[in-house]
């Protein structure tokens, strides 16, 4: 099993850039493809990205392709999404989360963090 948890939300303007932070804890992080998703009220949770277990391969939304970037240290135990140009289409609920494998669908993860915030206002 693996344990995740959230961090880096917050209020941000348009064109900000911003870093979330998934810390991960228990000895199997490594055998576990990392993704975010996001959630914004009202509306279903959507794939942002993914990253393989070892790091070398990545998957990114078309939605944020060209801003975002995923990221791990196995080391560390943690994963990275980095966010640039925020836009106000950002603002959601973000989500890491663990599985088998680069997918797009939240059903094919086995473990979740509770979320962070991020919103994008001018």
């Amino acid at each position: 099993q693996v344990q995740l948890v959230e961090s880096g939300g917050g209020l941000m303007q348009p064109g900000d850039s911003l870093r979330l932070s998934c810390a991960a804890s228990g000895r199997t992080f490594s055998r576990y493809a990392m993704a975010w998703f996001r959630q914004a009220p009202g509306k279903e949770r959507d794939f942002v990205a993914a990253v393989s277990l070892s790091g070398w391969s990545t998957y990114i939304a078309n939605s944020v392709k060209g801003r975002f970037t995923i990221s791990r240290d196995n080391n560390g135990n943690t994963v990275t999404l980095q966010m640039n140009s925020l836009r106000t289409d950002d603002t959601a609920n973000y989500y890491c989360a663990a599985g088998s494998g680069l997918y797009e669908r939240p059903d094919q993860y086995d473990y979740w963090g509770p979320g962070t915030q991020v919103t994008v206002s001018s």
